[in-house]
């Protein structure tokens, strides 16, 4: 059967794809950095206006096979791009050019191959954006794949470096664990309804005959213990905090929240479009992983003395915000999807805000250095640098969900009001507790920005490509605080 494809809809990951092959053969000869960096970038925004422009036409699908032994029935498809992808596309691409802005000194700084990095970076993109289009199971598990393998290099690509290694060897293996668990739980899936299109398992699903119940309940919950490894949710999340600190800082920020976005689009896809008939069975279940999540991450956040592991703790309790309004199952799905898609959306400004103000403080002289970003080495940061320091507190306001950080403030009510409206109260009640823990390390690491240092003090100097990544996401934020219905209104037409 020959298959007519769609290559607007494709558009976006397709011009990364000719972009990142366009690297490889520049890097091979020896183009400037500068060129590679622009290269990467650009192709960046050009996808990202693509995606734009899928936006103001109809949804369109392709990759497409029609039902039915004589193929007249109605057609199931692998990839649509429709308001909810094109919405996480642009979550996903917008998020990769602050990255790529912080990686032009980071790449400098550890003399990594930027020919490479930038390849890597734009095939994992690549994944992200198929994940989040994805509509079948094995192109979901190859988007996952594709996104997840170049990380893994991303991670180790400062070679002289064993704490990078050795990063990149636990997110590996843990990647790896966790593509066989969900593999596993595909292939219960596919043996229990014969599908593997998401419109097609839903149906199969809601008419299963009772001996097979068991199958298809096993094969849900290893799914979904499958992305909850993605995004790093209890008790699916040891990797995190090493990983984050052995990464590059930019790559530890395109862990945080691009690879973080994708997985919860995906999770939110194959949970809404394919397993709503088992919702009684992963509804519980995701209520105790988010109650788990925002517990261990926030606690643990408590005892953390350096910036990165704060951020990557903080990233792990932020995951179990992020799950608690899907916990609800079927009764009000797509408002729980929508709560998730907006706090996202929101959390996406806000962490790559203080991943850019945390890799512009960084010390140039001591890159390697395990106690070079202790959080008592901002304490008068507001008298040296007042703008990044401002900086700095206005985006761990917003993620401690406090005026005037009301982007925050509105994320956190967004999914305690979708949670409570899905009667799972008890669920509500331990995300309100976890906020108030929250507010004591967000706000013990700001005001130690206001703080005298107690002796000799480092002063930033943040790079050009640096700075335009704060004022970015500071504008973003600032805007986002003023008028937050733009992502609450577009989160709910796009939903």
């Amino acid at each position: 059967m020959i298959q007519s494809i769609d290559y607007a809809a494709i558009a976006p990951p397709l011009i990364l794809a000719v972009a990142a092959i366009g690297l490889l053969l520049a890097d091979a000869f020896d183009a400037p950095r500068r060129v590679l960096s622009l290269l990467s970038g650009g192709s960046l925004a050009v996808a990202l206006l693509a995606v734009i422009a899928l936006a103001t036409g109809d949804r369109r699908a392709t990759f497409c096979v029609p039902d039915g032994l004589r193929g007249d029935g109605p057609r199931s498809c692998s990839y649509v791009a429709d308001d909810f992808t094109l919405l996480f596309q642009g979550i996903v691409l917008g998020a990769a050019v602050v990255v790529v802005l912080l990686s032009l000194q980071e790449i400098t700084d550890s003399k990594m191959p930027v020919g490479e990095y930038h390849f890597l970076l734009l095939a994992a993109v690549i994944g992200a954006l198929a994940l989040v289009a994805a509509r079948d199971l094995v192109l979901l598990l190859v988007a996952l794949e594709t996104l997840s393998l170049p990380v893994f290099a991303l991670s180790a690509l400062r070679r002289y470096d064993g704490t990078a290694s050795e990063a990149a060897l636990k997110l590996f293996l843990v990647s790896v664990v966790s593509t066989a668990v969900m593999l596993f739980g595909i292939s219960l899936v596919y043996g229990a309804t014969g599908a593997m299109h998401l419109d097609r398992i839903a149906p199969a699903l809601s008419r299963l005959p009772s001996d097979l119940d068991p199958v298809a309940t096993a094969g849900s919950v290893l799914v979904l213990a499958g992305f909850a490894f993605k995004v790093a949710a209890v008790p699916f999340h040891f990797w995190a905090p090493d990983v984050y600190q052995g990464s590059p800082l930019p790559v530890a920020a395109f862990l945080s929240v691009v690879s973080k976005a994708a997985g919860f689009a995906g999770l939110a896809i194959v949970l809404a479009l394919g397993l709503p008939a088992y919702a009684h069975v992963w509804g519980p279940t995701i209520a105790v992983i988010a109650a788990l999540t925002m517990t261990v991450g926030n606690l643990v956040a408590l005892r953390q003395r350096t910036a990165i592991r704060l951020l990557a703790w903080s990233s792990v309790a932020q995951s179990g915000y992020m799950l608690a309004p899907l916990a609800v199952g079927d009764d009000r799905l797509p408002e729980a999807v929508a709560a998730t898609t907006a706090y996202v959306a929101l959390y996406a400004v806000m962490n790559l805000g203080a991943f850019a103000v945390v890799i512009g403080f960084r010390r140039r002289d001591a890159p390697l250095s395990p106690s070079w970003d202790t959080l008592d080495d901002y304490r008068g940061l507001a008298r040296r640098s007042p703008a990044v320091a401002a900086a700095l507190a206005f985006f761990l306001i917003c993620l401690a969900g406090l005026p005037p950080g009301v982007m925050g403030l509105f994320a956190k009510v967004v999914v305690f009001r979708a949670t409570v409206a899905g009667d799972v109260t008890w669920l509500a009640v331990v995300m309100a507790i976890n906020t108030v823990i929250g507010l004591y390390y967000y706000l013990l690491w700001a005001v130690r920005l206001f703080t005298p240092a107690p002796g000799p003090s480092y002063d930033p100097v943040p790079g050009l490509p640096v700075r335009a990544a704060v004022i970015a996401t500071s504008t973003a934020a600032l805007v986002l605080s003023a008028a937050p219905q733009i992502v609450l209104q577009t989160v709910s037409h796009a939903t």
